[in-house]
């Protein structure tokens, strides 16, 4: 259905978005500013913060909607409960929506908030309307109702929402004498602003930032959502790469849900952590690096000298690509008990070692191509 042909409201939602925004950023910050929280209020709502908004990145997106690693029934009944204060539907339905859209990114028949339907349809208009396309499809995620904890949650959700968001808050606040506080600020204030920079993944995301590793769709990378959304503003990393733990690659980069999974697995309670090849992510940013220089290049037709380089840099960069498959290939017909054997397996990584070698060091002659041509070119 077009944006001109609008479905019937789906006026629960509407008058949820609207009381909590109301409450959480116009109410909370008067209440703040005139009255004030206690410090009890504070430490809990951001408690729940954090938590709520891990238990997203690392359970109901990383681990149930990807499957990048696995976990213990501890780690996963925390991830669970915790992931309940964030109202963003049970795992079981958020995790059907989120394959959809990685699997038509960008098609507006298909894709729940694909952004070529609008800014504000992907941030939260989706949500608002029974638009076809956020019908939920139980067959993508037949994988999950194995797991009793996602079931579980999944039957008691709305039990959960309202113990967790109402019941425990009033609790806490009769407790330090601030439960008006305590509901303003742990969860109107709190639910309302972590929202959104959860739906700024849906928006902002997939409209402000760079296209590091492929622009095959609207995805982009950008440090500044990253810094809202839990390491999720490196988007286009993720979506390039979907099956990887990691959405931030670089160490440098804020992604405290990929710190977390490691740290998990360092305590025993997660394990099987999928990392995507380094050759192939090396492949990819080359590829990016390739097509932003044609580009260049082709507005300015009379480079000659600079179009032969690029010529020559990127045969080299296919006989790389063409060498990585052969060992590829070699690694496969050498089957896996002959990979058991030490030398066999120092003889593949060395080999892999110097590939990627080869990689990083044409990555680092494109880019300097590009600042010489960008700034021969201004």
């Amino acid at each position: 259905m077009s944006q001109d042909q609008k479905p019937p409201l789906v006026v629960s939602n509407v008058v949820f978005f609207i009381v909590i925004n109301l409450l959480g950023l116009v109410v909370a910050p008067l209440y703040g500013l005139y009255v004030g929280f206690s410090g009890w209020t504070w430490a809990f709502a951001a408690t729940v913060w954090i938590l709520s908004g891990l238990s997203i990145t690392m359970g109901y997106h990383r681990l149930w909607s990807h499957r990048t690693y696995q976990a213990r029934w501890p780690l996963r009944l925390a991830l669970a409960i915790f992931g309940t204060f964030s109202l963003q539907n049970s795992i079981y339905v958020w995790a059907a929506r989120h394959r959809i859209h990685h699997r038509h990114t960008d098609d507006v028949d298909h894709d729940p908030h694909s952004i070529k339907s609008g800014f504000w349809h992907a941030h939260i208009g989706w949500m608002l309307r029974h638009w076809k396309t956020s019908e939920v499809d139980f067959n993508q995620v037949k994988d999950l109702e194995k797991d009793p904890i996602v079931m579980w949650q999944h039957r008691h959700y709305w039990t959960l929402v309202w113990a967790f968001n109402l019941g425990l808050p009033i609790a806490l606040g009769l407790m330090v004498g601030d439960v008006l506080g305590m509901l303003l600020l742990a969860s109107a204030f709190r639910l309302a602003f972590s929202q959104h920079c959860t739906f700024f993944i849906n928006s902002l995301a997939h409209t402000w930032g760079k296209r590091t590793y492929s622009d095959e769709d609207s995805s982009r990378d950008n440090g500044v959502i990253a810094l809202l959304t839990w390491g999720e503003g490196y988007h286009n990393y993720h979506h390039s790469f979907q099956a990887d733990y990691r959405n931030g690659l670089r160490w440098w980069q804020f992604d405290p849900g990929k710190w977390l999974i490691a740290a998990a697995a360092w305590c025993g309670l997660a394990h099987g952590l999928k990392r995507t090849p380094k050759f192939k992510v090396l492949r990819a940013r080359l590829q990016m690096q390739f097509k932003e220089l044609e580009a260049r290049l082709n507005e300015h037709a009379d480079d000659e000298t600079w179009r032969a380089t690029l010529e020559h840099e990127y045969q080299q960069f296919k006989d790389t690509v063409a060498q990585w498959q052969a060992v590829q290939a070699e690694r496969v017909q050498a089957g896996a008990d002959a990979l058991k054997d030490r030398w066999a397996k120092t003889h593949f990584r060395t080999r892999y070692k110097e590939l990627e070698y080869r990689m990083k060091m044409q990555a680092a002659r494109l880019a300097s191509l590009q600042r010489i041509t960008q700034s021969a070119t201004a």
